[in-house]
């Protein structure tokens, strides 16, 4: 059996970075980033990164290690993410809400080779010229099998495929085929699923707590590199809508507003992801009908029940704090 390790999931702004601390501490493990704007050094406020005080408790990892201008794949980050628990001090504590990440860490991924600049430049190309529709059409004539599996309207993974298709001779689903096992880990997950209401709350006082703190500067200096628009990060929830006001096409009060409802939106697709991976093999999931909003509330009603979790999966402090 391989080693255990720890996920806290769960949507954006539902309290994952403070739990994960609390119980790095008590367990004596390792914060492990699996989120895919945190991965960047820049936008450290917009991104919501732990403070210096904070990782100052706990070992973290994974956490600003890319510059912008390098796009965070889900292959670079399963690599990094196993070397980084494979060195953990104690329990290995993954964090983040970005699902593709765990479940490529857990299932494996296809070995798919680089693709050449020019395959992206064009599929971006034709996804402009033609839409969605149009590029599923396109994909449908050289790679029918993985075009059956994608929605005419999915924009980013019908690009993905056509740019793959014809950047290395063969599909997606060509190269699925061929995918590696999983690594010999034991996955056990506490996922916080708040009220919709508290959620979007949080998320509100969040943003604003975040200009206050300077993320729109952070925006300005981002712009100011003059980077491809269309890399991950420039595409980082409230980026856009800032971006919008620096540019004088919105007011901020206008760009706070767009950002958190794009933000809420995004939460709901986390929240339907996680719900579908509740059954996990041998219902090694807890999940935490709330949010944790500070340490006192954590301490009084969830921590019984997350502590009553970890000892029934065996992941004590005696077991892993070294």
């Amino acid at each position: 059996m391989g080693r255990d390790v720890l996920v806290v999931a769960g949507p954006t702004a539902s309290g994952k970075s403070a739990l994960a601390l609390a119980l790095a501490r008590h367990l004596g493990g390792t914060v492990i980033n699996a989120d895919a704007m945190q991965c960047y050094r820049d936008l450290h406020i917009l991104t919501a990164r732990p403070s210096a005080a904070e990782t100052a408790e706990a070992p973290h990892a994974l956490y600003g290690v890319l510059d912008a201008a390098t796009p965070a794949t889900a292959a670079w980050w399963r690599g990094a993410a196993l070397d980084a628990i494979a060195v953990a001090p104690g329990l290995p504590i993954l964090c983040g809400g970005t699902g593709l990440y765990l479940r490529v860490l857990a299932e494996g991924i296809a070995p798919v080779p680089e693709v050449p600049e020019a395959a992206r430049a064009e599929a971006r190309r034709l996804l402009a010229e033609l839409g969605a529709p149009g590029l599923h059409a396109r994909l449908a004539a050289i790679d029918p099998e993985t075009a059956a599996r994608l929605r005419p309207n999915d924009s980013q993974r019908l690009a993905r495929a056509y740019e793959v298709a014809t950047g290395t001779g063969h599909g997606l689903a060509h190269w699925q085929r061929q995918q590696a096992a999983p690594p010999a880990l034991r996955f056990s997950a506490i996922v916080l699923d708040p009220p919709v209401a508290e959620l979007r709350a949080a998320i509100t006082s969040r943003f604003h707590a975040m200009l206050e703190a300077g993320a729109l500067e952070e925006v300005r200096a981002l712009l100011a590199r003059g980077l491809d628009p269309a890399l991950p990060l420039l595409r980082a929830h409230g980026v856009p809508e800032l971006t919008d006001h620096l540019a004088g096409r919105a007011t901020l009060a206008e760009a706070a507003a767009r950002a958190v409802a794009a933000t809420a939106r995004y939460t709901k697709r986390q929240r339907t992801w996680w719900r579908h991976h509740e059954a996990a093999p041998g219902g090694r999931v807890l999940p935490i009908r709330a949010r944790i909003a500070a340490m006192t509330q954590l301490m009084e009603r969830e921590w019984p029940q997350i502590l009553a979790f970890l000892d029934h999966m065996g992941l004590t402090a005696a077991q892993h704090r070294q």
